[in-house]
């Protein structure tokens, strides 16, 4: 669905349009299918979440919301990589809360999202690192979010939180930085 085929439908839905919201369904199941994918792919086989089941309870999540008004595509894959952010650690929580601490989740931080050579991290210990980021810069947190959960690039992030693209660099360079540091107690530079 093209941006403003996606903005008119949007707008039809916050109408209570009954048609709109029946083409939205198939846009919105596809993109959490989308970003659940991306999530778990690097994830060891056997893995407790597949990405059918990460996507039916991010669906679940968005669905339940009350009175969701979703500005465009940007704005609504912010929301629901807050929802998947959201289903990720809670699950990475109730497998470390089972017995003799379960499997945790882990997912990599690759060069492209923390640093080069990250080692694995549970979603939980980022979901903590990211709160402690947002109260350090709650834009940088918003940026990570956007980029690494929502997978949007620096130009619809830009758009989405209505700053510039060099603003996002810079944001995204810095609280990459940060959250190595927090999540791994050094800098990328030496490791």
């Amino acid at each position: 669905m093209e941006a403003s085929s996606l903005s008119h439908t949007l707008d039809g839905v916050a109408r209570g349009d009954r048609d709109s919201l029946d083409q939205l369904l198939p846009f919105v199941y596809q993109e959490l299918r989308r970003l659940a994918e991306r999530y778990l792919q690097g994830e060891r086989s056997g893995h407790t979440l597949q990405p059918t089941a990460l996507t039916h309870e991010a669906y679940l999540r968005l669905a339940g919301q009350r009175d969701a008004q979703w500005e465009g595509k940007s704005h609504f894959l912010g929301v629901a990589a807050r929802a998947m952010r959201s289903v990720l650690v809670d699950h990475a929580r109730r497998r470390k809360a089972q017995k003799r601490g379960g499997g945790v989740a882990l997912l990599s931080l690759d060069a492209t999202t923390i640093a080069a050579q990250a080692k694995p991290v549970a979603f939980d210990d980022l979901d903590q690192a990211l709160v402690a980021l947002a109260e350090r810069s709650e834009r940088q947190a918003r940026v990570v979010e956007l980029r690494y959960f929502a997978g949007l690039t620096i130009e619809e992030t830009a758009e989405a939180l209505g700053v510039s693209p060099v603003t996002v660099k810079r944001d995204w360079a810095l609280a990459r930085a940060w959250l190595y540091r927090e999540l791994y107690g050094t800098s990328p530079s030496d490791s």
